[in-house]
Formats: C-alpha cells, sequence, structure tokens
C-alpha cells in the first residue's frame, strides 16, 4: 500500500462531494422546510454512502490487528491473539478488556525510543485498522459501551490516528511521521479517564504545536455527559471546513476551520488502557457492537 498518493486524489473529490451535498441539502431546506430552515437543522438530507462495517461477528484480520504498543507510561501489557481473553469477540460484539493476572510478568513490549515496558501484572487488548481500512475524512462511528465506568485508572477509548504514524507496527515505508505532526494527527471521537467518575467522554482533536511529541490535548476538547453503561454511538465527521463530533447522531460539538489541517488518511484503534498503578475492582470491559465509515458520494 503507498498512502502517499491517497490524500490527493480523494480529499479533492471529498471536497466536491460535500460542495455538492451542502448545496443539495441547502436547496432542499428552502424549497421543502421553509426558507428560515437551517442546513445544520437537516444534515440528515446528506447522501452519506458506508465503505467500510464491521458487526463483529468474528475478528476479521482483514479490518484490524493488534497493536503493541508502549506509550503514556502505561501500567498495563498489551498482548495478541486474545490471550487473557483481552479482545474477545462472542455473539456478535468485541469486547476489549484490562485483566488482572494477580502477579508481575514480563512485557517484550519496547516504545519507539526504545524503552522496555517494566514487568505488569496488567493486560490488555488494543486493536488498529492500520494498513487495513484507512480513509481520508468522510465520517467514522462505533457503538459502545463501558459498563462499571468511572473507577480510578481506567481508560478506553475509540479514536483515529494519522496512517502515516511513526509507532509500531512499522509496515511501511512512509510510516515516518511523529506524533502529532501532520500525517500523524491524533482525533478521539471516545475517551473516558476513570478518575474524572462516572458517565463522562472527551471528545477532540488534538492540536498540533509544530514539534514531535508537542500536542495540546485541552485547546480543542469537549467534556461530554452521557450514560456509558448504555450503548451509545459515537461519531466525528468531517464537513465543510469544520470537524463534527456527535453522539447518537446529535451533534455535541465541532473543531471549526480544522478540516484541512487534518485531512491525512486516518486508520481507527479501539483500546482500553490503565493510565496509572490504581488497584482495579470489578471488571474492566469496553463492548463494541459495530464499527463503519461513510463518506460523501
Amino acid at each position: 500500500m503507498n498512502k502517499s498518493i491517497k490524500p490527493v486524489a480523494t480529499h479533492v473529490a471529498t471536497n466536491v462531494a460535500i460542495n455538492i451535498a451542502r448545496m443539495l441539502a441547502t436547496t432542499f431546506a428552502l424549497c421543502c422546510l421553509g426558507a428560515g430552515a437551517s442546513l445544520a437543522e437537516n444534515t440528515s438530507v446528506t447522501p452519506w454512502a458506508v465503505d467500510f462495517f464491521d458487526d463483529f461477528d468474528r475478528f476479521d484480520p482483514a479490518n484490524w490487528q493488534d497493536q503493541l504498543v508502549f506509550v503514556n507510561g502505561e501500567d498495563h501489557c498489551y498482548v495478541p491473539d486474545n490471550q487473557f481473553n483481552t479482545r474477545e469477540v462472542s455473539n456478535g460484539t468485541l469486547k476489549l478488556r484490562v485483566v488482572d493476572l494477580g502477579e508481575k510478568r514480563p512485557c517484550d513490549i519496547v516504545s519507539k525510543k526504545g524503552v522496555r515496558h517494566p514487568d505488569t501484572q496488567y493486560v490488555a487488548g488494543r486493536i488498529a485498522s492500520k494498513n487495513r481500512k484507512e480513509f481520508v475524512k468522510g465520517r467514522w462511528t462505533a457503538r459502545l459501551r463501558v459498563e462499571n465506568n468511572g473507577q480510578r485508572g481506567m481508560f478506553p477509548a475509540w479514536w483515529l490516528l494519522g496512517a502515516f504514524n511513526d509507532e509500531p507496527p512499522v509496515q511501511e515505508p512512509d510510516e515516518t511521521v511523529c506524533w502529532p505532526m501532520y500525517g500523524s494527527g491524533e482525533i478521539d471521537i471516545f475517551e473516558h479517564h476513570g478518575d474524572g467518575g462516572p458517565d463522562h467522554y472527551a471528545a477532540r482533536a488534538i492540536k498540533s504545536n509544530g514539534a514531535c511529541d508537542d500536542g495540546d490535548w485541552q485547546a480543542l476538547m469537549l467534556v461530554q455527559e452521557a450514560s456509558l453503561d448504555d450503548f451509545h454511538e459515537y461519531s466525528v465527521e468531517w464537513l465543510g471546513d469544520d470537524i463534527i463530533y456527535r453522539l447518537d447522531g446529535a451533534e455535541v460539538y465541532r473543531n471549526e476551520g480544522m478540516a484541512d489541517a487534518l485531512s491525512e488518511p486516518f486508520f481507527a484503534i479501539l483500546n482500553f488502557a490503565k493510565i496509572n498503578d490504581a488497584l482495579m475492582s470489578e471488571d474492566w470491559v469496553m463492548e463494541v457492537d459495530w464499527v463503519k465509515h461513510e463518506y460523501l458520494p
């Protein structure tokens, strides 16, 4: 896969399609819904089409791979192949877990700077669509829930990372860009930090400050209340100049004017992290019903 040629043609086609769709939607709003109807109130007329859908009847290696990384000083060790039941697929859903093994064991994962993860008693699951399903712009959605949320150290997430990112696994010659520079940008669609209590999540784009490992996590962030024990649809979409975040289809936030700043191809990540050394209680599970990507034809 030569990702370096994908952004230009797809980006141009997407922008043309967006402009056409917006004109059609505006015309429809004015002639059929009344001159006072706004485009924002009638986004349902935008003709999104599905080009990727996974309902997790099985774990499909054509869509996902385990991503074994050591970042953010996380307390767990990511493991592959559903070891210790960390990425179970059953009854039509994906379950990503953090599991307490009760005693420390070696972790062979090394950070991109060569630091080996210390021994740990915690293991976890993380999957990515890297070099499987990568898209420029469009709309990403996942239907998921996190029961027993709000526990200290919990850090489950549904997010996107630029396809030229230089973190493992490095599988293509163009995967050389450090986070969060263009080509290695980050968009968090759903991120729950249990230290802040239950029933909330963050949605945001990471603002690049122009250097490797220098990103602003707060400038473009929303913290949103939601009943995380229940299934909800969490989305991000590029529309016109903006990046729009949705909860069950309703807009909750937008990064105005950021669409072109984050126009590289992105892959999707689902993971459950343990962000500090707090003791675990109850089960830590993020259950995912399905994931899809849509585009404007």
